[in-house]
């Protein structure tokens, strides 16, 4: 039975009507419209106003974020923890306006306007090099950013994607992006590309803190074990591939990021591991961990990061 009505869901989930997605796409034209009217400034204060208010009526999002922060920063308040969840809520808010506002306002004459960078020459030239590369990133700030800069630039980089439900916002945002130089693979069938892409010195880029169901690989993520996909290790290991892991960190409320790279692995350090995927996926979890741990109010608690877990060994009984 829980079969036949998980396959009921995808089915229904498959069907959409046209006509509702085609009036929504406008309804986002005509807010994009209004929107610009406005000061980005403007913009984000009414995103952290309506992120508050995500905050006090979405009940389930906001309790399993609180949940997380409890499990994740046990030493800290109970205070922290709210004001924390709550600021994460904003952040996600103040993203969908910083996808809106990115093409308009960010340029090759005027990027260091609105960004920073840290510890990114490394990374620039591993992708220069044309040896192939992979970037990972996790749902933190304004993660969106950076394969935008990075196409802007000229750099042969595919961000790794799974599109919207709704095909006409999906081309209108995808169109957005391809006009910055970005280049996008639907996730749906990447799996056949991914290999040929880097062996052609292209760097690839995912966001990697996804969960990844009873299959994927166990690490440990803030002191609990999280299912991460065993792919990108997968692909690094096959390939000889570094991975950089990269962030996006607003600065205050404005549209200001610091850009950063804070590891880089190479294929030399897992040359001689006994579990090389597992050793790679740890890795780079860590890394992001700890930016994450630099400002925890701009990660997306409300993610299921941890819905599954690995089932414990059974006890043998005694007499079995």
């Amino acid at each position: 039975m829980a079969d036949s009505a998980s396959h009921e869901k995808k089915k229904k989930k498959k069907k959409h009507n046209p006509v509702k997605d085609w009036l929504a796409y406008v309804a986002l034209r005509i807010l994009v419209f209004i929107l610009y009217m406005f000061k980005i400034e403007t913009n984000l204060n009414t995103a952290c106003f309506l992120g508050r208010m995500l905050w006090k009526y979405y009940h389930r999002g906001r309790k399993r974020a609180l949940d997380n922060l409890r499990a994740s920063f046990p030493e800290k308040s109970e205070q922290w923890i709210w004001q924390t969840g709550r600021r994460s809520f904003e952040h996600i808010v103040m993203l969908a306006i910083d996808v809106l506002f990115t093409p308009r306002l960010v340029k090759k004459h005027n990027w260091r306007d609105y960004s920073r960078f840290k510890n990114v020459e490394k990374a620039k030239w591993l992708m220069q090099e044309g040896n192939g590369m992979l970037m990972v990133a996790a749902h933190y700030s304004n993660f969106e950013i950076m394969g935008y800069i990075l196409g802007l630039f000229g750099f042969n980089v595919y961000s790794i994607a799974r599109p919207l439900d709704n095909k006409f916002i999906n081309k209108y945002l995808y169109d957005v992006r391809l006009k910055a130089g970005q280049k996008i693979i639907d996730k749906k069938g990447a799996a056949g590309m991914m290999s040929q892409l880097t062996a052609s010195g292209a760097t690839l880029c995912f966001i990697v803190d996804q969960d990844a169901g009873r299959k994927g690989i166990f690490v440990d993520f803030f002191g609990r074990k999280a299912s991460t996909y065993k792919s990108i290790a997968l692909l690094a290991v096959t390939n000889n591939v570094p991975i950089g892991v990269g962030y996006s960190r607003r600065v205050e409320n404005r549209f200001f990021f610091e850009i950063g790279v804070n590891r880089i692995i190479m294929p030399e350090e897992w040359a001689d591991k006994k579990d090389p995927l597992k050793w790679i996926t740890a890795e780079y979890t860590q890394a992001i961990e700890k930016f994450v741990r630099e400002d925890p109010s701009q990660y997306w608690w409300l993610h299921r990061r941890w819905k599954h877990q690995p089932k414990e060994r059974k006890k043998l009984r005694s007499g079995d």
